[in-house]
Order: structure tokens, then C-alpha cells, then sequence
């Protein structure tokens, strides 16, 4: 089976974001960072849904895994402002979640031209 460009992102955003839970404090960690970790979890729970259901059913779970990239938005934004991680690799976490965004919407818009 071949892996979507869209699939392979969320997972590098994924592997940065358990490395900066890694990094942050036990108090953050089971906690926010935690709660982090799973929002992409279920966002790439969704986008693999979305690959292999039929098309009609393809736009429930991909505005479902928008949404969890939207949530996981508004908690690196939290790590960011409470000063808990690393700022660069918030910023390229930020950058990569962007353009998975993007990868979502171009899937949606596709899914609506039909």
C-alpha cells in the first residue's frame, strides 16, 4: 500500500512533537503534551480512514481530522506562549501542520468538485 504525502507529514509532525514532550517538564508532559500527542494521533487516525473508505464517505473523516489539526494548532500555540518547549521546534511543527492544512483542504475542495 502506498502512503499518502499527507500521511507521511502528519507523522513527521508527530515525531516532533513526542521528541518536544520528551524535552518539556514531567508537569507538562502527562498533561498538555500528552493531550498534544493524541490530537495528531487521531488526526492521522482520520486522514488513514479517509484513504481507505469509500469516496462518499471520504469528507466526514477528513473535517474530522481537520479539526484535530486545528485543535493541536491552538496547543502548540499554548506550548509556545507558556514557554514550555524548545521555540524552533514549535515553529517547524507550526510550519509542517501549515502545509498538512493545506494537503486537507486541496483533499476536501477535490472531494466537493464531483
Amino acid at each position: 500500500m502506498e502512503t499518502l504525502p499527507i500521511i507521511n507529514q502528519t507523522y513527521e509532525v508527530y515525531k516532533i512533537i513526542a521528541d518536544i514532550n520528551n524535552h518539556a517538564e514531567k508537569r507538562w508532559r502527562y498533561s498538555l503534551g500528552s493531550s498534544l500527542e493524541n490530537t495528531i494521533l487521531d488526526c492521522l487516525s482520520e486522514l488513514i480512514m479517509a484513504k481507505n473508505t469509500p469516496r462518499p464517505l471520504k469528507a466526514g473523516f477528513l473535517i474530522k481530522a481537520d479539526a484535530n489539526l486545528e485543535i493541536a494548532v491552538l496547543k502548540l500555540r499554548l506550548f509556545l506562549e507558556l514557554k514550555i518547549a524548545n521555540e524552533t521546534k514549535i515553529f517547524q511543527a507550526q510550519a509542517k501542520i501549515r502545509e498538512i492544512g493545506k494537503m486537507l483542504g486541496g483533499w476536501l475542495k477535490s472531494l466537493q468538485n464531483v
